[in-house]
């Protein structure tokens, strides 16, 4: 066990940014709690957990890294990183090896959001046509975050960051949660991903699952609060 103190990771999901962190930030800062809040490159599972590992290890001492969304996805594979001591997944998707998100949200069905979707073209590496995703503007408050204030996600919704599609297939090359421990928060009035998706994998992945019932996807920036409490519980049990 280390004796220091773990920089907390806040790695966003998809259709956001780093901001939807600030209220469990401000948190986390005033428990003198260090934090670090990267952006996320949005444009597919491999790459954009190759980013996040590098973000921990060139943190000097323990990381607890923590996922929303489809940053839930990227925890998984990069917590392999060797200074990454824990795991906090947030109305997230807890991979299994080997497994993509479609196929997880595959077992289940459909939420909201998937019928909520814009397909936009944008050049992909290559210089080849490829396809990101949004949530179509009407629908954003709604399918992301029905439980904050209408102005806000007016905001949210004209500013979110598309995702990759090709995000949705690749699969977790590694799931750190099998050699890591692992916490989750279920957000149980989610329209994003349901709740029984994050209650399944959270369960599977052996996680401390917490449930905030009236929660919606957008849960960190809705009750910054709840989320702080159980990053706080993963810090204390890493430290």
């Amino acid at each position: 066990m280390t004796t220091s103190t773990p920089t907390v990771v806040l790695v966003h999901g998809a259709f956001a940014d780093a901001s939807s962190w600030s209220g469990v930030i401000a948190e986390l800062q005033s428990d003198g709690i260090p934090v670090v809040a990267p952006a996320n490159p949005l444009r597919g599972l491999a790459s954009d957990a190759a980013y996040l590992a590098s973000v921990a290890a060139q943190i000097d001492g323990p990381v607890v890294l923590v996922g929303h969304s489809y940053g839930g996805a990227l925890i998984t594979v990069a917590g392999m990183t060797e200074n990454v001591v824990g795991l906090v997944y947030v109305a997230a998707y807890v991979l299994e090896e080997g497994e993509s998100m479609g196929e997880l949200q595959g077992h289940f069905p459909d939420s909201p959001l998937v019928g909520s979707l814009k397909q936009w073209d944008y050049p992909g590496a290559d210089g080849d046509p490829a396809v990101e995703l949004t949530i179509v503007r009407e629908a954003f408050p709604s399918v992301f975050a029905a439980d904050v204030p209408t102005d806000v996600t007016k905001v949210l919704a004209v500013a979110q960051r598309p995702l990759a599609a090709s995000a949705f297939t690749e699969t977790a090359s590694v799931a750190a949660w099998k050699t890591k421990p692992s916490w989750a928060l279920v957000a149980g009035a989610d329209q994003g991903i349901a709740p029984e998706v994050q209650r399944f994998a959270a369960k599977r992945a052996g996680a401390t699952i917490v449930e905030v019932e009236a929660a919606s996807h957008a849960v960190a920036l809705s009750q910054p609060k709840e989320v702080a409490d159980l990053i706080r519980d993963a810090v204390r049990a890493t430290s």
